[in-house]
């Protein structure tokens, strides 16, 4: 069907009600995605969509009705429609006025692993020019402090962050001691290989969350994250199971990283999760920075190769809990909560205007601000397009109103954009100008080749289809927004 009417259609006598801004996508030959402009949708055959738009539907049919209550179209009875449109359409802007929740503190580019795929260009361990000074650690906090977020996440990163963690200390202390007002949460990302007691007990003094990487069984893990002896796994799985009984289950998280190794073995991956109590797993692709690039690791697969174990993943997830096991993909369940919520998680890869310094910022350890922890990357490539400022030489109001950030905002407003603001999934989409200026050279991107596009449209189309497909997938997920 076409989106352009010839002058006959608007001749036709038509039923008395008016269409609201909506947009359509195919989801299969008869299956037809309406989403309108806060993202309440509405599946609808072909035959339907022709009538809505050809006012041709009756005011007694179940879909008019459907159409009138999800504000696709309004009527004498319902003229208020518009102003509550409007009103959501606000409310799911309204988290942008409270920036920027997290902050992520790069103690340490030394690292004892030597992971091919690492998207950080890290430094052996003996290199400590290369860890975060308490001026810097200083500086960094009083920038936190001054966001708008009432909710600010600390989180301290590598390299391996447990290699300087006195700084560590001093950022956790020096941060509770100068807050007033905001509700502090703090975060250690660490590979777990130099975890002892001594260090728990303090992150169970100060509540602080451990997060980890574990991309599989042994074989799989050893051969992504290698490190000298051999024993990577050993002493993930040991780190887990010490900080668990300091600090508790809910304290430690982990994620994955697919590599070309990684796409066989989706159950398998899944299964160590399980194995070790884990109730949810990210799927996660490669990202073309840093390291990932070096060694080329990045190119060795491609969107559909990486869909395809993606939907094995998936397929795995939902017999697990047909089986009665809970457990959830966590990428997916953000793309849910966006979909049936107005309550935007505030993922940085799915905002628009992008996360960049409105999601997270990242004060990298030689006093360098950058908006995103992937521009941080790009910048070890040689190439410090999205570094807004220094912590030493800049204020906040010159680092968080630079050109260097408030310009790839402005561009990756992703309902302005070209063919994103005709597509039915944009509300559900975010806008990556890290990425696309990665690879394409512009904070848009090209979006017919862009593999960030790609994947994203793959995902939604895949929710949508399985919900329609099976009720107790629909209900499944409807269980992971909570």
């Amino acid at each position: 069907m076409s989106k352009f009417q010839t002058i006959e259609f608007y001749k036709e006598e038509k039923n008395n009600y008016n269409l609201l801004p909506f947009r359509f996508s195919n989801l299969s030959d008869d299956s037809i995605l309406l989403t309108n402009l806060v993202g309440e949708y509405f599946i609808s055959s072909r035959e339907t969509l022709e009538d809505l738009v050809k006012h041709k539907l009756k005011k007694n049919d179940l879909n008019y009705k459907l159409l009138r209550s999800k504000h696709f179209l309004y009527d004498e009875q319902t003229k208020v429609a518009k102003d509550l449109l409007s009103i959501k359409y606000k409310t799911k802007l309204n988290n942008l006025s409270q920036f920027t929740s997290l902050h992520m503190f790069v103690v340490s580019l030394r690292c004892e692993h030597s992971c091919p795929y690492c998207q950080v260009s890290r430094q052996s361990d003996d290199k400590h020019k290369y860890d975060m000074s308490r001026e810097v650690a200083s500086k960094s906090i009083d920038l936190a402090l001054n966001s708008p977020s009432k909710n600010i996440k600390i989180e301290m990163q590598g390299g391996e962050s447990l290699l300087n963690f006195e700084i560590i200390q001093f950022i956790v202390e020096e941060s509770k001691k100068r807050n007033t007002e905001k509700n502090l949460t703090f975060v250690i990302a660490t590979n777990l290989a130099l975890i002892n007691k001594e260090i728990l007990d303090y992150c169970h003094e100060h509540q602080i969350y451990i997060s980890t990487s574990l991309d599989g069984p042994k074989e799989i893990h050893n051969k992504n994250r290698p490190r000298p002896g051999r024993n990577s796994y050993e002493k993930t799985i040991e780190g887990i199971s010490l900080a668990r009984e300091v600090l508790g289950l809910d304290k430690v998280s982990a994620l994955m990283t697919t590599t070309q190794l990684s796409l066989n073995y989706p159950k398998e991956i899944i299964n160590e999760y399980v194995k070790n109590n884990f109730n949810e797993i990210f799927l996660r692709p490669l990202s073309p920075y840093g390291f990932a690039i070096k060694t080329k690791k990045f190119s060795e697969y491609d969107v559909e190769q990486w869909f395809d174990f993606y939907k094995q993943g998936m397929e795995y997830i939902i017999e697990l809990n047909r089986n009665g096991l809970p457990f959830k993909e966590f990428y997916t369940s953000i793309i849910l909560r966006k979909i049936f919520t107005f309550d935007d998680p505030g993922y940085v890869d799915l905002m628009s205007p992008a996360g960049i310094g409105i999601a997270a910022v990242i004060y990298n350890y030689d006093g360098d601000v950058y908006a995103s922890d992937e521009s941080r990357m790009l910048a070890e490539m040689g190439d410090k397009k999205f570094k807004i400022g220094n912590v030493i030489d800049n204020s906040y109001e010159e680092i968080f109103f630079s050109e260097e950030l408030l310009s790839p905002l402005e561009e990756s407003f992703a309902y302005s954009a070209p063919m994103c603001n005709d597509c039915a999934f944009e509300n559900y989409c975010g806008s990556d100008p890290v990425y696309h200026h990665a690879m394409h050279g512009d904070f848009v991107g090209r979006k017919p080749e862009s593999e960030f596009c790609k994947r994203n449209m793959n995902i939604f189309k895949y929710i949508f289809n399985q919900m329609q497909s099976d009720p107790f997938i629909e209900k499944l997920f409807m269980s992971w927004i909570k």
